[in-house]
């Protein structure tokens, strides 16, 4: 009796931990394909807050961008 419920907490705890590992490389291969900025947006959002963006300053900001995420 006691090593059945034993066994079914042991699999729902390695279910869980399974599924947890599988969405975080899912979610990190979705984030590397598809980055949530891009230097479009970034050019955008400069504009929006009154700089004027030159192609250096979008370079840098998406390399410092890009370091982060490693």
């Amino acid at each position: 009796m006691w090593g059945y419920i034993l066994v079914g907490i042991l699999a729902l705890l390695a279910g869980i931990a399974l599924g947890f590992f599988i969405a975080r490389r899912y979610m990190m291969s979705y984030l590397k394909k598809n980055p949530p900025i891009n230097e479009q947006m970034l050019k955008m959002m400069m504009m929006q807050m009154g700089m004027k963006p030159s192609q250096k300053k979008i370079n840098q900001m998406m390399s410092a961008m890009n370091k982060g995420m490693k």
